[in-house]
């Protein structure tokens, strides 16, 4: 494989003793890279430092990061950038309510209507709902859809080196791809998703 990633740290088993399995992985020719995702600050620190003491340095991160989980701007980017390690940001559109798909409330056929998941309901509160829309009028007026909007913003970081989407359709991945074509934020478009947000 590319990259074989601890996904979550195992507070049962020693931080060494899951970095030599990542190094082993890279040793033995099964992964090329070793990456880790879910990881703490502090936690990517001490892994990042036992794999170079290893040989097998830790090329990339793979954390949740969106509007509305910005849990990685307290201290984990800044690790990150300090080792010089890559971030892949994954569910960069909130499980889908970083998108246009629920602005009138929650569809029949919708992720959040399924009794399964990680999106519930009760998530898409009348509060949560009113940012998405004032959200959305912002990226109307960049020009963008919510959704390109959303990964731009993630991606508007110098760590993050991409992020992770997953699709349905094809016309999910085109949509995607198209935030490519406007990644820049001024000061004063910053200060506004942050108020939103706050």
């Amino acid at each position: 494989v590319d990259i074989f990633y601890s996904h979550r740290p195992d507070p049962d088993t020693p931080f060494e003793e899951t970095m030599l399995a990542l190094d082993a992985a890279v040793r033995s020719g099964r992964a090329l890279y070793a990456g880790i995702s879910s990881y703490s600050a502090e936690q990517t620190r001490e892994a990042a430092t036992i794999l170079r003491a290893l040989g097998t340095p830790c090329l990339i991160h793979q954390p949740s990061y969106n509007m509305f989980n910005r849990w990685v701007e307290d201290g984990l980017l800044d690790v990150l950038a300090d080792e010089g390690i890559g971030c892949i940001a994954f569910s960069p559109l909130a499980q889908g309510q970083l998108t246009d798909r629920y602005l009138a409330g929650i569809p029949e056929d919708s992720r959040a209507a399924k009794p399964w998941g990680f999106l519930k309901p009760a998530t898409l509160t009348d509060e949560r709902l009113d940012r998405v829309r004032r959200l959305n009028a912002m990226a109307v007026a960049r020009g963008q859809t919510l959704a390109q909007m959303a990964i731009a913003w993630v991606l508007r970081r110098a760590v993050v080196t991409s992020a992770l989407i997953g699709a349905s359709k094809v016309a999910q991945i085109e949509d995607a791809v198209a935030a490519l074509d406007n990644l820049a934020f001024s000061d004063d478009e910053l200060r506004a998703i942050d108020a939103i947000l706050a």
